[in-house]
């Protein structure tokens, strides 16, 4: 007898797990970045009040967060000025993957709560991930291997040189 329900294994995640679905602002990645370098941080851009960072764990290349520097968790504790700013930050977010790698389509997302998927529920970010015509191949199917055609550190210095008034 077969299941009816297929699994899907990400064993990467248990990292976030493990550090609980809202880490302390000391303790969250989202607020220690932008103390750092944006190469070794793979910060894309900084705005006012937030951040363009590519995903350590990507669902594709190019798979970027837009995290406010301000630690708060859900979307309607964001003030006026960090929902826009996210959402001109996405925008130019979306232009800039296009340019750079052609993408055909995107996912944009917030997940809120741990029990919504977010990962690093203590802190809002939303996803913006590129989409392409047949990125779904194979691979992961037959391999159980998500390919990433590029290093997280290539694909931050393209995005970064293709941002308007770089």
């Amino acid at each position: 007898m077969t299941e009816a329900w297929e699994r899907l294994w990400a064993p990467h995640r248990i990292e976030y797990i493990r550090a609980g679905a809202a880490p302390h602002e000391d303790d969250c990645p989202f607020c220690r970045l932008p103390g750092g370098d944006d190469e070794s941080g793979h910060i894309v851009y900084r705005g006012a009040t937030s951040f363009v960072v590519l995903n350590l764990y990507p669902y594709n290349t190019g798979h970027v967060l837009i995290c406010p520097y301000r630690h708060v968790a859900d979307y309607t504790e964001a003030t006026d000025e960090e929902v826009l700013e996210i959402a001109h930050l996405t925008q130019t977010c979306m232009r800039v993957i296009r340019q750079v790698s052609g993408a055909h389509g995107f996912n944009i997302g917030l997940n809120q709560g741990s029990l919504a998927g977010a990962g690093i529920a203590g802190h809002l970010h939303q996803h913006v991930v590129p989409r392409w015509s047949g990125d779904a191949n194979f691979m992961p199917v037959i391999g159980s291997t998500k390919v990433m055609p590029q290093l997280l550190s290539e694909t931050r210095r393209l995005l970064a040189e293709a941002w308007p008034d770089a």
